[in-house]
């Protein structure tokens, strides 16, 4: 059997014991340690010179990383990838910049990586590559005379065209997107947007088998949701339960209800909309004032830039200034934890709470929700309030889908969920595992292997033929 070939800007920590952070690494390490194979990336340090890949195998997994240089790791990663293409792609243009040295940059650590691995790659390899820093990954590949199957898979949203059209280079992205066999998208919506961007600008056709004709290439499109294990989130909430700090957050809530929240720094996840609307809550309703707390937990991310450091302080402004407006001498509305915690132990946090409070402002998928729900005890589960604009809220029915520009309608949301009977809680949370169950890590794995493998065997037949045809005449 070929091997899987794994791209992605980083590489989960390769430590036994030390978890793996993301719906990427999970899903990646996860789809790796079955099938066998190669996971190629960034190893996350700054280095003086770029360098040949370290190479550590554990079991069927090889890990290769490189270093970045400062140079690099500047225009490439905070540069055209975090300051262009994560802002637009979620929406904030407000907050996007292009500068065309940085763009420079992206496209030349892209054609200085593809480079590393040609070198290790073998004929029968099939290349998966992730995420929206390695967009011309496989227009590079293919200009070092790679002809192995390469699929891409895009983690966060895709924008319809015209936000796209505000990033200068974007017929030039979508063009080397087209270098790919196969592209995975979170949501069907996400898939249209890119078949919208090709077909509304003259620049091809697709056609309903999921087939696009554009570029002068031909590729398959398709949406991929990506799903976890839900019943191994569901043991793991079990086993973690007596932790210490399981244990001292539920003697400090001394009975209160526990509405959790679990995200990074982002300003993509809504965490100001949130807290406004929670205050919305204690204001519209006095009875819950001493009953219910608001425990957010959102580690640092991307520390080194200004955007992110802004958020942070408003943050904690918002939540000081929410809680010298309500606390009591025996009860904080919101605890504002700016650290990371284990994700096992999370799990556990999660079923300790009535409430999963999950409301990005716009989002791939957010695998944070369907934790959340798999997380919970089926006897007495809370209740997912959810973004309409997370991925995950087209597979999850029993959620409370909210708009989360709409901060009253999320209050009283809220309100539902703390009060929602036990049957009730209990019907919605049986539907949503069922789904999960049927949508798991290893069914989005599957399902785009599948197509790119079935991709790659159809394009061999065609080739094959016209050769033949060219013989003949």
């Amino acid at each position: 059997m070929s091997r899987l070939i794994v791209v992605s800007n980083r590489v989960a920590p390769t430590q036994e014991g030390r978890p793996a952070a993301g719906g990427l690494a999970i899903g990646v390490l996860d789809a790796l340690k079955e099938t066998g194979g190669v996971w190629f990336g960034w190893s996350g340090e700054i280095i003086g010179e770029s360098q040949a890949p370290e190479i550590e195998k554990q079991g069927k997994v090889t890990y290769a990383t490189v270093g970045l240089t400062r140079r690099d790791y500047d225009q490439y990663y905070r540069g055209f990838s975090n300051a262009t293409l994560w802002p637009t792609f979620h929406y904030r243009t407000d907050l996007s910049r292009y500068d065309r040295q940085e763009y420079a940059g992206y496209l030349r650590v892209n054609t200085t990586l593809a480079k590393q691995l040609k070198a290790m790659l073998e004929p029968d390899d099939i290349i998966w590559v992730h995420d929206y820093h390695l967009l011309p990954f496989a227009r590079a590949l293919r200009e070092l005379g790679v002809s192995n199957p390469i699929g891409f898979f895009l983690h966060i949203p895709f924008p319809v065209p015209e936000m796209l059209r505000t990033v200068p280079p974007h017929e030039e992205l979508v063009k080397a997107m087209c270098s790919y066999d196969v592209l995975g998208f979170q949501t069907q919506a996400d898939r249209q947007s890119f078949v919208d961007y090709i077909e509304r600008g003259g620049f091809g056709t697709a056609s309903d088998d999921g087939m696009i004709h554009a570029f002068g290439r031909v590729l398959k499109v398709g949406a991929y949701p990506i799903g976890i294990y839900p019943d191994a989130i569901a043991s793991a909430a079990q086993q973690f339960a007596d932790r210490k700090q399981v244990n001292t957050l539920r003697d400090a809530m001394r009975g209160r209800k526990l509405i959790m929240s679990v995200d990074r720094l982002d300003y993509s996840k809504g965490l100001v909309e949130r807290f406004q609307a929670f205050e919305r809550l204690l204001l519209a309703s006095p009875n819950w004032h001493g009953r219910v707390s608001l425990v957010q937990i959102a580690p640092p991310t991307r520390s080194d830039v200004q955007t992110y450091q802004r958020i942070r302080q408003t943050l904690e402004g918002e939540a000081g200034r929410i809680n010298g407006r309500f606390a009591q001498l025996d009860w904080t509305p919101i605890q504002y934890l700016n650290r990371k915690y284990e994700r096992n132990l999370l799990m556990a946090l999660f079923r300790l709470s009535q409430v999963g409070y999950v409301t990005p402002l716009r989002d791939g998928m957010n695998l944070v929700a369907k934790e959340y729900v798999a997380s919970q005890d089926p006897e007495d589960p809370g209740v997912l309030v959810l973004s309409q604009f997370a991925g995950a809220a087209e597979q999850l029915p029993g959620a409370l889908v909210v708009n989360p520009f709409d901060l009253t309608q999320m209050a009283e949301a809220l309100e539902r969920a703390l009060s929602m009977p036990l049957p009730d809680r209990k019907a919605r949370h049986a539907d949503m595992m069922a789904q999960l169950r049927s949508g798991d890590l290893s069914t989005w794995r599957d399902a785009f292997l599948v197509d790119l493998r079935r991709v790659t065997t159809a394009a061999s037949v065609t080739r094959k033929a016209v050769k033949l045809a060219d013989i003949a005449a």
